[in-house]
């Protein structure tokens, strides 16, 4: 199940097979951060059906700064 700080995979668009950050779930679309291009301040909305949901979940403390969650995105999916 998608939720708020689940690390997730990009289906379809420009940005297939990238990983990102789910911030909130509004209606049928996610609104994700990468700590890259889609930072903080600039999430990008997704439609639901574009994305798959991976095992892992960020911490509240990586979701604060863009370094942080740039990293911790790149660690967990970097294997």
């Amino acid at each position: 199940m998608i939720e708020a700080g689940s690390v997730v995979k990009s289906l379809a668009g420009k940005d297939k097979d990238s990983y990102f950050c789910v911030v909130e779930l509004i209606d049928n679309y996610c609104f994700l951060r990468d700590g890259k291009i889609h930072k903080l301040e600039n999430p990008k909305r997704k439609n639901i059906k574009h994305v798959q949901n991976t095992p892992y979940k960020l911490q509240s403390e990586a979701l604060q700064v863009n370094k942080h969650l740039k990293k911790a995105i790149d660690g967990l999916t970097n294997f």
